[in-house]
C-alpha cells in the first residue's frame, strides 16, 4: 500500500480542487452554442479567411468578441488542415503499399523469360534477345513515368514528415528497375498504375494552387510589417522575417548567388474584369497584350479542378527585357484563376516541382512564390488590378553591368511594369480599335474607312512584336569572326525567315545597348524630332521624311503609328512606324513597307502574311535613383541620377543563292557599320541637345 507523507493530502486536494475550477471556467468561457457554432460553420464554407470587416459583423450577430472569432477561425483551418493531411497520408499509405506489391510481382515475373532448356538452343536465344530489346524500350519507357511518380511522392513527402513511416524498408519507386524487368506483367499493371499517378499528381497541383491562392489574398490584404517600404525608393517590398514565419518554405534554388524579388503595385484600366480573364486563359491574347515582356508562352494542360471551383492551367512562360545583354527568364508554372465574387476576380501563379524539367537551362533559374493580381470591376466599366510578384532568382551571371541595377531593383520583372505595361496596352486597343474619328481628324484623305484603320493597326502591332522577339537575339552564330563584335558590347544574330514564301531567306540582326546621360523622356522627344531624324535615320540616307498620316494611340502625343514618306523615295516603299511612352520607358520601332502593302491594309484586306522586317530603339531608365547612385562607385556616380538606357537593333534581310559562313560575316559587317555609324551620331547629337 502506498501512503502519502503526513499533511500533504488537504493541500494537494484543495489545488486540484482551484485548479478544476478555473478550467471549468476556462472552458466555460470559450463554449459557444450549438447555434453559434452552426453559423460559424456555415461562414467558414464560404471564407475560411474573413477579414477584420467580416469578423466584427460575425461578433455583433453572435454575441461574441471579435477574438474569439479570430481564434475560432484559426483553430477550424488548423483542424482541416490536420484531416487533409491525415485523409493524403492515408491514400499514400495504399499507394506505397502497392508499389511495395508491384515491385514482388515483377521480380516474380523475372523467372518466366524464355528458357533454352525448353526450346531449340539456337531459337531460344533469338527469341531471348527479341524478348529484352521489346523490355528494354519497355523498361525506359516505365523509368520516366515513375520518375514522375517519384517527383509526386517527393512532393508530398516534403508536406508531411510522417509519410516516411508509411514506407516499406529501403523503399524507392525505381530500386526495381533494371535492363531486363520482362514486360509481361505490366501489361495490364501499367495503364492502371499510370492513371492513378496522374490522378495523384493532379490532386497534389490543385492543393499547391488552392494554397497558393490563400496565400497571395493575404499578401493583397496585408499591410506593415509584411510589406515595407524599400529604403532606396517609395516601391513596397516583402520584410523577409515575417513572410518566412507566415509562411516556411524550402529554397528551391541551391545557389549563393540567388536572391529574392518582391514588389507589388496596383492600378486603374479601361477594361473589364472579365476581358482580362479572357486574356489570362489565351496564351495569343496574353502576348499580344505583353509583347514587351513576354517572348513565349503556351499552355501545356488545362486541368478540372473538382469541387474547388476555378480554372487551373499548366502554363509555360519565357520573359525578356529588351535587350540582348539581359537573358530572358524561364518558368513552368501553375495558373489558377478564380471568381471570388460577383465583381471580383483572382490569379495567381506559382511554381511546382515536377515542371522544372521544362524550363531551358540556359534561362536563368528562376521559382515563383505565389503571384500574380486581384482585378476587380468598376461600375465606369473599367478595372482595379492589384498585382504581387515574388520569385527567388539567380541570374546576376547572365546580366550584362549596365542592367544589374534595373533587374535587381525589381524593375525589370517587377509588379509596376506589369501594371504599367497593362495600362499602356489597353489605352492603345481602347484608342486604334474605337470608333471613326470625327470629320477634319488626323487621317482624313488618307485612311476613311474603320476597317483600312484596324488593319493598318494590326499590322504595326505584328511589327512591334517582331521586334520584340529579335532582341532575344534566336539562333546566335559562334563564328571566329564575329568574336570581335560580341568583346566590344555588340549582339549578332543570324536565323532564316519563317515568312511563307520566302523560306531560303536569312535574316541577319546586330543590337547594341548604352546607357546616355539624360533621361528617358529626352530621349523619345529625340527621336520624335522630325527635324532630327536625320541624324539616326539611317533609311533615309540625309533625306527628310516626312509624316502623312498617324492613327493615335494614347493621350501622350507620342503614342502613335505613323506614316511616314521618304522625300526622295528611291523604292516604292513607305516607312511604318509606331512609338509609344509610359512611366518606364519608351520605344520607336519602323520598318519599310511597299506602298501596295499599305494600300492593302488601308482598303481593310488581311496583311497577316505579310513580311515586315523591322528596326528601331527601346528607351528606358536605367534603374538607379538618385539614392543609390550617392552610394554607387565613383565611376558610375560621374554620369549623374537622370541618365537612360538605349537598346539599337538593326535588321537585313540577305537573299543568295547558297550560303557560307563568309557571306553572313559580310552580311553582319555591313549592318554592324551602319549600327556603330548610328549609335556614334546618337551619342554626339545627344551631347550637343542635352549636354
Amino acid at each position: 500500500m502506498d501512503f502519502a507523507p503526513e499533511g500533504s493530502g488537504s493541500a494537494d486536494e484543495h489545488d486540484d480542487s482551484s485548479n478544476s475550477r478555473r478550467e471549468r471556467e476556462r472552458k466555460q468561457y470559450h463554449r459557444h452554442s450549438a447555434e453559434q457554432i452552426q453559423r460559424l460553420e456555415e461562414f467558414f464554407k464560404d471564407c475560411p479567411h474573413p477579414d477584420e470587416n467580416q469578423r466584427r459583423q460575425l461578433s455583433r450577430e453572435l454575441g461574441l468578441e471579435p477574438r474569439q472569432i479570430k481564434f475560432w477561425f484559426q483553430n477550424k483551418r488548423t483542424q482541416t488542415k490536420s484531416h487533409n493531411e491525415r485523409a493524403d497520408n492515408d491514400a499514400l499509405r495504399v499507394e506505397n503499399d502497392r508499389f511495395y506489391y508491384e515491385n514482388l510481382v515483377m521480380r516474380e515475373a523475372l523467372r518466366n523469360l524464355v528458357c533454352p532448356k525448353c526450346e531449340d538452343a539456337s531459337s531460344g536465344e533469338e527469341a531471348r534477345q527479341r524478348n529484352l530489346e521489346r523490355l528494354r524500350v519497355e523498361n525506359a519507357w516505365l523509368k520516366q513515368e515513375l520518375e514522375r511518380a517519384s517527383r509526386v511522392v517527393s512532393t508530398f513527402s516534403r508536406r508531411s514528415g510522417a509519410l516516411e513511416s508509411y514506407l516499406p524498408p529501403s523503399f524507392s519507386p525505381l530500386s526495381y528497375l533494371g535492363e531486363n524487368i520482362p514486360g509481361t506483367s505490366m501489361t495490364t499493371l501499367l495503364p492502371q498504375r499510370l492513371s492513378e499517378i496522374q490522378e495523384m499528381e493532379k490532386s497534389v497541383m490543385v492543393e499547391t494552387a488552392v494554397n497558393a491562392m490563400d496565400e497571395l489574398l493575404e499578401l493583397f490584404r496585408g499591410n506593415e510589417p509584411l510589406w515595407v517600404k524599400s529604403p532606396t525608393n517609395e516601391r513596397y517590398l516583402i520584410h523577409r522575417e515575417t513572410y518566412d514565419k507566415l509562411y516556411p518554405k524550402i529554397s528551391h534554388i541551391n545557389s549563393s548567388s540567388s536572391w529574392i524579388e518582391s514588389s507589388r503595385d496596383s492600378g486603374l484600366v479601361p477594361i473589364t474584369a472579365r476581358h482580362l480573364i479572357d486574356i489570362f486563359q489565351d496564351p495569343e491574347k496574353w502576348m499580344d497584350f505583353f509583347p514587351t515582356i513576354v517572348t513565349k508562352v503556351r499552355t501545356i494542360e488545362a486541368l478540372d479542378t473538382g469541387k474547388r471551383g476555378g480554372s487551373l492551367f499548366v502554363m509555360h512562360e519565357k520573359l525578356h527585357v529588351l535587350s540582348p545583354l539581359v537573358a530572358p527568364r524561364e518558368l513552368a508554372f501553375l495558373r489558377y484563376i478564380r471568381q471570388l465574387d460577383s465583381t471580383t476576380w483572382v490569379i495567381v501563379n506559382v511554381s511546382y516541382d515536377s515542371l522544372k524539367e521544362l524550363e531551358d537551362a540556359s534561362s536563368s533559374q528562376t521559382w515563383m512564390f505565389p503571384s500574380g493580381c486581384l482585378i476587380q470591376d468598376m461600375p465606369n466599366g473599367k478595372a482595379n488590378v492589384a498585382w504581387v510578384e515574388h520569385v527567388q532568382v539567380d541570374d546576376r551571371s547572365l546580366t550584362h553591368p549596365l542592367y544589374k541595377d534595373m533587374v535587381c531593383d525589381s524593375q525589370a520583372y517587377g509588379a509596376k511594369r506589369w501594371i504599367v505595361t497593362l495600362q499602356r496596352m489597353c489605352e492603345r486597343f481602347a484608342f486604334s480599335m474605337g470608333p471613326r474619328p470625327s470629320p477634319g481628324h488626323e487621317l482624313e484623305g488618307v485612311i476613311d474607312a474603320p476597317e483600312g484603320r484596324k488593319s493598318l493597326t494590326k499590322l504595326s502591332h505584328k511589327m512591334v512584336k517582331n521586334f520584340c522577339h529579335i532582341l532575344s537575339m534566336p539562333e546566335k552564330l559562334d563564328l571566329p569572326q564575329l568574336s570581335e563584335l560580341n568583346r566590344n558590347g555588340f549582339r549578332v544574330s543570324v536565323h532564316r525567315s519563317d515568312t511563307s514564301g520566302q523560306p531560303n531567306n536569312m535574316i541577319a540582326c546586330v543590337a547594341a545597348s548604352l546607357r546616355l546621360p539624360t533621361s528617358f523622356e529626352n530621349l523619345f522627344d529625340f527621336f520624335k524630332d522630325e527635324h532630327a531624324r536625320d541624324q539616326w535615320n539611317a533609311l533615309s540616307e540625309g533625306n527628310p521624311v516626312h509624316e502623312i498620316a498617324h492613327i493615335s494611340t494614347g493621350t501622350h502625343p507620342g503614342n502613335c503609328i505613323s506614316l511616314m514618306q521618304p522625300a526622295n523615295p528611291k523604292e516604292n516603299m513607305l516607312i511604318l512606324q509606331e512609338s509609344s511612352i509610359d512611366l518606364l520607358g519608351a520605344n520607336l520601332i519602323y520598318a519599310p513597307v511597299p506602298v501596295s502593302t499599305i494600300t492593302s491594309a488601308i482598303s481593310g484586306q488581311d496583311t497577316t502574311d505579310t513580311n515586315v522586317l523591322p528596326s528601331g530603339f527601346i528607351i528606358s531608365s536605367d534603374g538607379v535613383d538618385g539614392g543609390a547612385r550617392a552610394g554607387a562607385s565613383s565611376s558610375s556616380s560621374m554620369i549623374g541620377s537622370n541618365s537612360s538606357l538605349l537598346t539599337v537593333a538593326f535588321q537585313i534581310m540577305v537573299r543568295p543563292d547558297t550560303f557560307s559562313d563568309q557571306l553572313i560575316t559580310d552580311s553582319v559587317a555591313t549592318i554592324h557599320a551602319l549600327i556603330s555609324s548610328t549609335v556614334q551620331k546618337i551619342r554626339l547629337a545627344v551631347g550637343s541637345r542635352f549636354g
